[in-house]
């Protein structure tokens, strides 16, 4: 098992947004907070440290981390980036690394991610149908192979996971779990199924 001190957790926020109109998604309102909140909420107490991956607004950000880091390089070059600066920039063995826009995550995701990931070097949540790989467990000593990949214009999340021991954490319980808010409807809708059921008043 990995200790929380050996763990550095990481909210990648550093997108253009460009489905919700180039606005910040982390920092949009979901159910009375900002979206990025609701991910910090699953990190609290349970890592060393909290950094968040952003590229604008960093004073906003920092609010909800302990730290905010932009891209190692500039221009928006996608959540690969995102992954190697929170790799370069992680004091621990470990990061775990989720999206801003998942406000749903187990609340227990901590847990499960290093229960899950065994002898491996990377793990990735995995619904029982799909992969999330920004929602991944990283060992931050494949920084420098990342920075040579990035080198040679991979911008694949899969397929620089492919070239390492890397493994399912089974969260097939909870894909629900994972939905991820691209635009303004999706925000809507995921906001009114997690809202709480009104009880009907007893007479």
């Amino acid at each position: 098992m990995i200790p929380a001190h050996d763990l550095t957790g990481m909210i990648l926020a550093g997108g253009e947004g460009r489905r919700m109109g180039g606005r910040d998604k982390g920092l949009e309102p979901f159910a009375g907070l900002p979206l990025v909140a609701h991910v910090a909420q699953r990190f609290n107490g349970r890592v060393a440290e909290l950094l968040i991956n952003a590229n604008r607004n960093a004073d906003a950000y920092g609010l909800f981390a302990d730290s905010v880091i932009a891209d190692a390089e500039g221009g928006f070059k996608g959540p690969l980036m995102g992954i190697y600066s929170g790799l370069r920039a992680a004091k621990t063995p470990w990061l775990l690394v989720a999206p801003c826009d998942s406000p749903a995550l187990p609340d227990d995701l901590v847990a499960r991610m290093v229960a899950g990931i065994g002898e491996h070097d990377i793990g990735v949540a995995f619904d029982g149908e799909r992969l999330h790989p920004v929602v991944a467990l990283l060992r931050t000593a494949l920084a420098d192979d990342l920075a040579a990949t990035l080198g040679e214009g991979e911008r694949k999340i899969d397929r620089w996971y492919a070239r390492h021991a890397w493994c399912k954490v089974d969260m097939s319980d909870c894909p629900d779990a994972f939905a991820n808010l691209n635009t303004e409807e999706e925000k809507f809708r995921l906001e009114a199924a997690l809202a709480p059921k009104t009880k009907p008043a007893t007479p």
